[in-house]
């Protein structure tokens, strides 16, 4: 499993590599929507994959979490974008994302069943990890428009608490099948 949460952290890596470099030539707002709309897609789809494969009840709720939360937000950003008159623009970031997201999808259903619903979770775990790391260093200082970036500082509590109850999931699937609490 250790191998399979490296990949997915280098993978993330490379794909968010372009927000990093982007602060040089600093994304615009409309490449900031193109990356918004994008990561939060990923999410979806491969919430939509966890909810037909995962075998937990609790991952099942999670990727339904995933689900509604990332639908909401996509939902804001393209009332956001129709009433501010722009349309989201793609970029080597939002390429990237979608990318490595079609690349996640086809390592996970790959998985043997008994493999998915660790994988699912610590891909989300090193995702969130990843996106906040994104929303804090180049997306909300970079957006110039004021109501871009409070909907990127309203939407980042929410993948705060994602990336927690990952960790919750991620701290349960990995104890051994004998361990009781308090036993």
């Amino acid at each position: 499993m250790k191998g399979i949460s490296l990949a997915c952290a280098a993978l993330l890596l490379w794909v968010f590599a372009p927000v990093a470099r982007a602060a040089e030539g600093a994304p615009t707002d409309q490449q900031i929507a193109g990356i918004v709309v994008t990561a939060n897609q990923v999410d979806i789809d491969a919430g939509n994959l966890a909810k037909e494969r995962a075998k937990s009840k609790e991952v099942k709720d999670f990727a339904l979490r995933m689900i509604t939360d990332h639908t909401g937000v996509n939902k804001q950003a393209a009332e956001l974008v129709q009433k501010l008159g722009i349309k989201a623009e793609h970029s080597p970031t939002s390429e990237s994302l979608k990318k490595g997201g079609d690349e996640n999808l086809s390592k996970l259903k790959k998985l043997p069943e008994s493999a998915f619903d660790r994988a699912y979770v610590g891909h989300e775990v090193a995702y969130h990890e990843q996106v906040l790391s994104a929303v804090d260093k180049t997306l909300i200082p970079n957006a110039k428009n004021p109501e871009l970036k409070a909907l990127l500082e309203k939407s980042r509590p929410v993948f705060e608490s994602h990336l927690q109850h990952a960790k919750e999931l991620e701290a349960t699937l990995n104890k051994p099948a004998g361990a009781a609490s308090g036993r």
